[in-house]
Parts: C-alpha cells; sequence; structure tokens
C-alpha cells in the first residue's frame, strides 16, 4: 500500500456531505461486542496476533460493506479515521474512533439517472501519491480520483477504447502507477450484462496517462497488493470453481512475469463455517498476506504456509491497515470490524 497523506480537502467535504445526509450518534463507548473467533493454523501465529484478541464490531446495519482504506490525521483520535464503501446504497462511510459512522460521499459510485444493478456504488478504495481518494467505481466503470475542489476526475474507464466492467481494488505503486482489477460484479447482470464490452476480467496497469493490460488469465481477479519490497503482486481469484490467490512476479519495467498460484482455497467454497470467496488483501511489513476468503481472513505466510484465519463468522470482503499500523480493520457484510495485531501494515 502506498503511503498514506492526510486528506485535507477530503476531510471539508467528507464534513459537508455528512451534515447534509447522516447525523451520527454520539458514540463514546469503547465497550465494543465481539463477534468470531481467531482460529489457529500454526503456533507462528502468536507472533502476528495474541492469543485472546478479539474481533471487534465498530458499526453494523450496511448493504454490503467493502475496500476500507485507513487516511492518517494525526489531531484526530486513533490518528486518522477509516472510509470504506457501502456499495449498494452507492455510498462511501466514515468511522472516527469516539465519533463513530457517518457518509462521506454520496453518490459515490454511479451518478446516473436511473437505476444501476444490486452494486452500483464504489468498491476498493485507496491513497494515490499526492493523498488523494481513488475509488474503483461499479457504475460509472471507472477508477476516479476526488480532487482538491471537491470533485471528482476519471483516472481511467478504458481499454483501447471499450468500457471496462467494473473496477474493483487497487494498489498504488511507491512509483505512483496505479494497479487495478476488473471483474464484472458491478454490472447490473454480471458476466451476462450486454452492456460489458470486453470478453476477459483484467488486471491492469496506470501510469503517465496510459492503461496497460497486464493480465487477463485469471476468470474473477479482485483483491489485490504488493509485498513490502513491490517484487511481487499478489491478486485473489473470487471465483468459486477457482477460489485461488496468485502471486506475480514485478518485472523492472513494472508489468507482470508468469504468475503462480499462492494458495488454492477452492476445497473450502460452500463449507459450513467458510462463508466467502477470495476478495480483499493487505500484506503486512514482513511480508505476511492478510487474504479475505472462504471462512474469514486467511494469514499466510510470505511462502504460503497457511498461519491461521480470523473469522468473524460472515462473508468478509476486505481489510485494511489503521490508527499505528497494526491494528487491522475488516469489512464483513454488514459490520464493521477490527482485531489488534503484533505487527504493521507494509510500507507504515
Amino acid at each position: 500500500m502506498h503511503p498514506l497523506h492526510p486528506l485535507r480537502p477530503l476531510l471539508a467535504l467528507g464534513a459537508a456531505v455528512a451534515a447534509s445526509l447522516f447525523t451520527a450518534s454520539a458514540q463514546d463507548s469503547t465497550n465494543f461486542p465481539a463477534v468470531g473467533e481467531v482460529i489457529r493454523l500454526a503456533p507462528e501465529l502468536d507472533t502476528l496476533i495474541a492469543p485472546g484478541s478479539s474481533i471487534q464490531v465498530l458499526s453494523s446495519r450496511f448493504d454490503w460493506s467493502e475496500g476500507p482504506v485507513w487516511v492518517k490525521d494525526k489531531t484526530s483520535p486513533g490518528g486518522g479515521h477509516l472510509l470504506f464503501s457501502d456499495i449498494p446504497p452507492n455510498k462511501v462511510m466514515k468511522w472516527v474512533e469516539g465519533t463513530g459512522i457517518s457518509v462521506f460521499l454520496s453518490p459515490a459510485g454511479f451518478t446516473g439517472p436511473a437505476e444501476y444493478g444490486k452494486e452500483p456504488g464504489s468498491n476498493g478504495l485507496a491513497l494515490d501519491d499526492e493523498g488523494r481518494l481513488l475509488s474503483c467505481e461499479h457504475g460509472d466503470r471507472r477508477v476516479s480520483v476526488l480532487t482538491e475542489g471537491g470533485g471528482k476526475r476519471t483516472v481511467a474507464d478504458n481499454y483501447q477504447g471499450k468500457r471496462f466492467n467494473s473496477p474493483n481494488d487497487l494498489a498504488v505503486h511507491s512509483s505512483g502507477a496505479i494497479y487495478f482489477t476488473d471483474p464484472p460484479y458491478g454490472l447490473p447482470l454480471n458476466w451476462d450484462d450486454p452492456k460489458r464490452e470486453l470478453d476477459f476480467c483484467g488486471v491492469y496497469r496506470f501510469q503517465n496517462g496510459e492503461v496497460t493490460l497486464l493480465t487477463k488469465e485469471l476468470t474473477r481477479p479482485n483483491g489485490i497488493a504488493f509485498s513490502p519490497d513491490e517484487k511481487t503482486l499478489y491478486v485473489a481469484n473470487s471465483d468459486p470453481k477457482l477460489a485461488i490467490w496468485k502471486a506475480f512476479p514485478v518485472k523492472d519495467d513494472g508489468t507482470l512475469g508468469e504468475g503462480r498460484v499462492f494458495h488454492d482455497a477452492t476445497e473450502h467454497v460452500a463449507k459450513p463455517g467458510f462463508p466467502g470467496l477470495p476478495d480483499g488483501l493487505k500484506v503486512d511489513a514482513k511480508g505476511n498476506l492478510f487474504a479475505t476468503g472462504p471462512g474469514g481472513v486467511w494469514v499466510f505466510s510470505p511462502e504460503g504456509k497457511p498461519l491461521g484465519r480470523i473469522s468473524t463468522g460472515e462473508k468478509t470482503a476486505n481489510c485494511a491497515w489503521g490508527n499505528d499500523g497494526s491494528v487491522l480493520y475488516l469489512t464483513a457484510d454488514m459490520y464493521l470490524c477490527r482485531i489488534q495485531t503484533l505487527t504493521k501494515g507494509a510500507r507504515w
């Protein structure tokens, strides 16, 4: 994940939108309820998550929470705030320690006048190298950036003149290049939608005004993240018939070499106690992978050894490091959760 920067213009815009659309109730309690459990598959997990750690539920009643990103702000409680998407109602939400939830941005992913499917909103969120909010937008089928003046501009919305399916998740390289995935989940009829213009689901890079197709070998590319040294790009494939994570070597020119299967979780799909599919993911400073998938957030060593699972009991869509870099925030269906870890996010 690219280093985070303060978002002064976003703070101002978010406050204005929140004031007009939503009034957050006071949340001065630190006595959050717990959900799920941490399942240990290897003793090494104890160096990353202390035994007895609980998964706290910070807020709930969302339709489908996704794409969290932490915005650093030394003047705020906890050192910043969390932004995340609630896709069906087309909103970006904001969570602040001690205050709670408010609407940060609406509409968030579709700005047209008509209805647009069940998931029109934004999905993955990130900060660019200037600290501006980047959004993968389902309905408007683009990657956008929220500018200093408060308006959005299109970063990329097509490949060789054909509109993207529905950009899903993104990762920002230290060079400023934006890597993103493009499955069809935001299209009203998914893969069978007549508005679909591409006959594949790609992984792309946007740099210097140009979109480059990096690979189209994955059937449903989804979550995406770099290793700490940026020599490996991890991509989740959310296909129930091939529920895998792949690791791609990143070449010197930023393109990808031949990928390898990092882990295959297909056997767990639809089993009792294993809700969800490979989705969003993040990497810690030691190269361990925290990847949402069947049964919660899988924790893998850099070599791909499963160390454990953070099981919320719900389909868990994504995660993000926050606070001082050691707190992992989870978007799990209708919940926003977090867990304290013993590690820190990559490049924190």
